[in-house]
């Protein structure tokens, strides 16, 4: 379990951390959410130890990380922000170290090392040194570092920054397979991540915790959760005969597409398929919405507009 106290972190007048507070607990995967700037860096760094706060504390598993550091910093794995390494080291030589400096038993480094390079698919380039590895195998190498020594807790900070999109979902698969087990905190400003891994999601702003809910209760927020949007011939004709029904509260016309609001009434979608189905309107696309995140995000950690 991890449990943030009121954790502060202040450069001068500057408060990149203001009064956070918060739990995680066995098999959540927490997706830290913010825009550039707003403190989630920070925050990993202060939770691994890292970084001492200015005020306040975390307990790692009940282990306080401010008064007994390294004993916290045992059971964690830790992708910091850029995935820093030895780039003169060999891939293997690196985990080797790493391995060695995580105490684990002399006859089992080796094979630790393996496991991680497997998990990682780092086998093709583990003779190679790091400083001459592209951005996607550096961050992979931080990522089989971290969880070299089978961690209760794993905090990486934007794990998937420069893989290409096969990598991102070895990678994304890889979490959810870790997940069932342990602790696992993703700190990232990429939307797609939060809702392909995590089970929450935490969004920040100016060091400020705005939110805390599921993905699936964020994007529920959404104008858009149970909307209707298609493509049609002459919508402006169309948006005129469905706006009509009971169901639909408002309608919107952007770049060619229709997307009909709903109202307090259920079955948006079954009226306008009935619609459709009704006047022979040729319709190339239709979908009902979920919701979306990136609309949410922004409407929570946009500036408040001064009276």
């Amino acid at each position: 379990m991890i449990e943030a106290k009121s954790l502060c972190k202040s450069y001068g007048v500057f408060k990149a951390v203001d009064d956070l507070s918060f739990t995680v607990e066995d098999g959540q995967v927490l997706g830290f959410l913010g825009p550039n700037g707003a403190g989630k860096s920070t925050t990993m760094k202060m939770l691994t130890g890292f970084l001492a706060p200015t005020s306040g504390t975390a307990l790692i598993n009940g282990v306080d990380v401010v008064e007994n550091s390294v004993v916290a910093r045992k059971s964690i794995g830790y992708l910091p922000e850029g995935a820093p390494s030895y780039g003169e080291m060999t891939v293997q030589q690196f985990l080797t170290f790493v391995a060695r400096a995580r105490l684990i038993e002399a006859n089992k480094v080796s094979a630790s090392v393996e496991v991680a390079i497997n998990k990682l698919n780092l086998s093709k380039v583990k003779h190679q040194v790091i400083d001459t590895l592209s951005k996607g195998f550096k961050r992979r190498v931080g990522l089989a570092q971290a969880i070299i020594h089978d961690p209760q807790i794993l905090i990486l900070d934007e794990p998937t920054d420069g893989l290409d999109p096969n990598q991102k979902r070895e990678v994304r698969n890889l979490i959810r397979a870790m997940a069932k087990d342990k602790i696992i905190i993703i700190s990232t400003h990429i939307l797609e991540e939060v809702a392909a891994v995590c089970n929450r999601v935490m969004i920040i702003a100016n060091g400020k915790l705005l939110a805390d809910d599921t993905p699936q209760g964020l994007i529920a927020r959404s104008r858009y959760h149970n909307a209707v949007s298609l493509v049609v011939d002459k919508p402006e004709r169309v948006a005129s005969a469905l706006a009509e029904l009971p169901e639909v509260g408002k309608v919107e016309i952007r770049e060619g597409e229709l997307t009909l609001f709903p109202t307090d009434k259920t079955g948006l979608f079954e009226a306008v398929t009935a619609a459709i189905s009704e006047n022979q309107w040729q319709v190339s696309a239709l979908r009902l919405e979920a919701g979306r995140l990136d609309e949410v995000f922004h409407n929570i950690t946009r500036p408040e507009t001064p009276a």
